[in-house]
């Protein structure tokens, strides 16, 4: 048996996922749709009989008041639980065997006490450079095993191009060393570095870019970049909070 896991697509369908949906035995749907209209060319690419599961994301309104949070169903003989946030999986799973959650938009497996934890990362809009993945779960007998599928895009192909004023630019910077990168530390004022990443955002700068400008550790700029993304409206105070750290007065 053949599991196409996708999440977070945003209200865009890629031709490949649809091909892809279409080829499995089942679909699961980790949340952050966007529209019923994603729904509904899910239910025409998938086979006829195929399962299809699917959750309510953060950012699926209205629309989508009647999805569950959370769905525990079983594929292959293999007993599953999906939600959309990594954090809202209960403590203690019970039975289930396999984990599938969304939210983060970056790929993630991960094997823990005989149970598969799969984030299949997002593949619907491409938002700073991320990748665009999904996974397939093959199911046989009773053991499983995982396919990431990372599927090109235009702004991925771009970044193999090296041009003056491109991220390709400032990232080759970044690999070889030619700037002091760096993670705010304490005594630093932390909310005007986020201030001054959200503007960036705002310019459409990439991460590579932004880290660049500002000398600040890629890694840190793309965890500010997907709490961004990831929860619209959020300001830097917000993410802050969301970060877990000490929050600097806003003397402006």
């Amino acid at each position: 048996m053949r599991i196409a896991v996708i999440s977070d697509t945003h209200g865009l369908l890629r031709p490949e996922v649809i091909r892809l949906v279409g080829a499995c035995d089942a679909v699961l749907h980790g949340g952050d749709i966007n529209s019923r209209k994603i729904l509904d060319e899910i239910e025409r690419a998938k086979k006829k009989d195929a399962p299809f599961y699917v959750v309510r994301g953060n950012n699926d309104k209205e629309w989508a008041e009647n999805l569950p949070v959370y769905e525990e169903f079983i594929l292959g003989g293999v007993k599953f639980f999906m939600t959309h946030k990594k954090k809202d999986v209960p403590q203690e799973p019970g039975d289930s065997q396999i984990i599938i959650y969304g939210h983060s938009h970056k790929y993630a497996e991960e094997s823990r006490d005989g149970r598969l934890w799969l984030n299949p990362g997002s593949c619907g809009k491409c938002r700073f450079n991320q990748d665009i993945t999904m996974a397939v779960l093959t199911i046989e007998n009773g053991a499983w095993s995982v396919e990431r599928i990372d599927i090109p895009h235009e702004d991925r192909r771009n970044r193999t191009e090296s041009r003056p004023g491109t991220d390709t630019e400032a990232e080759t910077a970044m690999d070889a060393s030619d700037v002091d990168v760096r993670i705010p530390g304490e005594g630093e004022d932390l909310l005007k570095i986020l201030k001054q990443i959200l503007k960036r955002m705002e310019k459409g700068q990439q991460v590579a870019k932004i880290a660049a400008d500002l000398q600040l550790d890629p890694v840190f700029v793309e965890q500010v970049c997907r709490i961004k993304v990831t929860h619209p409206g959020v300001t830097a105070n917000g993410i802050m909070d969301k970060m877990e750290v000490n929050r600097t007065v806003d003397v402006n």
